[in-house]
């Protein structure tokens, strides 16, 4: 235990670890209660007033078992205290969908709830066929009498009762609880298999990928799973049946033994049903292993490849961080920059920037794509200065990281802008930009003075218009916002001193925009968030400019 703690706590390189720290979900019921309940429980405590289910491999198995058992057994799913609360409150809609029988009213009694309550505990407990010739008999007697609404919902309810008995299948006739993990492994890494069996039938599976040093055995590795692995699930199940021998076995099968309260038995099949299941589970695991590499080349070739290929287009090597800027504005309303980062061909979410253009007016790209590219390298610059003045390090900067490439949504025009940027602050960072065609799709790369053309069905292609579409996309969405911030503006906005609180408040004080026009200062004054200097502010305003018979409607409009 010592151990798995240090190795959570330190990550050591070279130890196995498991890339993921799920947790299963259990059914919990508390039989304590007078009229209990089931729920989906993350843990378990062993309190004796509860009896748990599980662990399932996946919410959606518990989601749909609770679904079934609410359908067929009516079971409450209320925390209200019963008997104590009985008749204090109306049914919930659960009653009304006919999915309980509403005990909180008393319209069933202690005695019949204990008995559905009993009857779901065995359907939980793999006891399906009472239920299945139950429901077949209810659909056969509801189609004789014509009632074909209810002969279709037993039906349906049997096909789901079905559906879940066909995925526990039986493993063993000897109805133990027991795991049985097995691996594979390549020169790199390993996958670890394990199938869960509940009283003999096999509840689900889930695989885990490690890594592992090389120097390590399988049993090794299992050994390390092991101890990892049961150190934080809560359940221990009585039987471990595992691939190769463990080199602590009888530590590990006394500390387990301790987890659950009872013996754990540590098994390494050599011959039978035992070793077929073993080796099941084996082969599970090289399957994962093998689809996994699969896809991960493909990964790699769908982000870091497509990063090469770009890098080979124009010629250059070690590429692995890109920035992209794009310009939005509605007729230079509201004009705004965007900056996306992609990291080895993955966009780096965290590093994007957007800039709200201050110095330019009307709708001037350049100059706009100028002010953004100037703050955004000038912020870096000065911030890569304070950081070293203090001696730490550059990574802690927001806009200290450079780019090895930056990528312009335009041609020559944009990639000049963005050189001539550079230029100035003294950096040399190379520059590309996205060209399109007529149709505005894009046809090539522009850099050092030269179209360079781009194969359509490229992995670089892809990546490339991925990136100009994110910064479009980043870019359009802040326009946007803004955009939509403006639109609600009111003739009071123009006033010194009135800011948004206080425009609130005079329109909810006058109702309209007229009679706060029509006021007198003392009016004014009595309204909330107001004083005398704002007031007087107000009442300047509407008596020493020239009047817009339009300017009232408009703003009641807008506000």
């Amino acid at each position: 235990m010592l151990e798995c703690n240090l190795i959570k706590e330190h990550r050591p390189r070279y130890n196995t670890m498991l890339k993921d720290d799920k947790g299963y979900p259990y059914i919990k019921a508390t039989v304590g209660e007078e009229f209990p309940r089931l729920f989906m429980a993350r843990d378990m405590k062993k309190d004796g007033r509860s009896k748990y289910f599980g662990p399932f491999t996946s919410m959606g198995a518990v989601k749909d078992t609770l679904d079934l058992i609410h359908k067929l057994y009516h079971i409450r799913t209320c925390s209200r205290s019963l008997p104590k609360d009985i008749g204090k409150d109306r049914p919930c809609l659960n009653y009304h969908i006919k999915q309980c029988d509403a005990p909180c009213q008393g319209y069933i009694s202690g005695e019949q709830y204990r008995r559905n309550f009993s009857q779901a505990l065995d359907f939980l407990g793999g006891k399906y066929e009472p239920l299945i010739k139950s429901l077949e008999e209810k659909m056969q007697a509801a189609s004789e009498q014509l009632e074909f609404e209810r002969a279709i919902e037993y039906r349906e309810l049997l096909g789901s009762v079905k559906k879940i008995a066909q995925k526990q299948k039986i493993t063993s006739s000897s109805m133990e609880d027991r795991d049985i993990v097995a691996l594979a492994r390549d020169e790199k890494d390993a996958v670890v298999q394990v199938f869960f069996i509940r009283e003999g039938k096999l509840i689900g599976r889930d695989h885990f990928h490690v890594t592992a040093a090389t120097a390590e055995n399988d049993g090794e590795i299992l050994g390390s799973f092991v101890k990892q692995f049961y150190a934080g699930t809560p359940f221990i199940p009585r039987e471990l049946w595992l691939q190769y021998p463990l080199a602590e076995e009888e530590i590990i099968s006394q500390w387990l033994s301790g987890k659950r309260g009872q013996k754990v038995k540590i098994v390494v099949p050599k011959k039978g049903e035992k070793e077929r299941l073993v080796e099941l589970a084996a082969k599970n695991a090289a399957l994962v292993l093998s689809q996994d590499k699969e896809r991960i080349k493909k990964e790699e070739l769908r982000t870091i490849g497509a990063m090469n290929q770009i890098g080979a287009l124009i010629g250059l090597e070690g590429v692995r961080r890109l920035e992209a800027y794009d310009i939005s504005n509605t007729s230079g309303v509201e004009s705004v920059g965007s900056m996306v980062v992609y990291e080895d061909g993955k966009p780096k979410r965290s590093d994007y920037r957007k800039f709200k253009i201050k110095t330019v007016q009307g709708p001037n790209d350049y100059a706009s794509m100028e002010e953004v590219l100037t703050r955004r390298f000038t912020h870096g610059l000065k911030e890569a200065e304070e950081l070293e003045r203090k001696g730490e390090d550059l990574k802690l900067g927001n806009f200290t990281r450079f780019p090895d490439l930056i990528m312009m949504d335009g041609g020559r025009g944009q990639v000049n802008i963005a050189l001539d940027v550079l230029g100035k602050l003294g950096l040399s960072i190379p520059v590309c930009g996205m060209v399109k065609d007529d149709n505005h799709r894009t046809r090539g790369l522009y850099y050092n003075n030269v179209e360079v053309p781009i194969d359509r069905h490229s992995e670089g292609f892809r990546l490339i218009t991925r990136i100009q579409d994110e910064a479009h996309r980043f870019a359009i969405e802040y326009h946007r916002s803004l955009r939509g911030k403006g639109q609600v503006k009111s003739v009071l906005d123009d006033i010194p001193g009135i800011g948004p609180a206080r425009r609130k408040a005079l329109m909810r004080h006058f109702k309209d925009i007229e009679a706060v026009r029509t006021a007198e200062v003392q009016e004014l004054e009595q309204a909330p968030q107001m004083n005398k200097r704002a007031a007087e502010a107000v009442f300047r305003f509407f008596h020493e400019r020239p009047e817009h018979p339009e300017s009232g409607k408009q703003d009641v409009e807008n506000t």
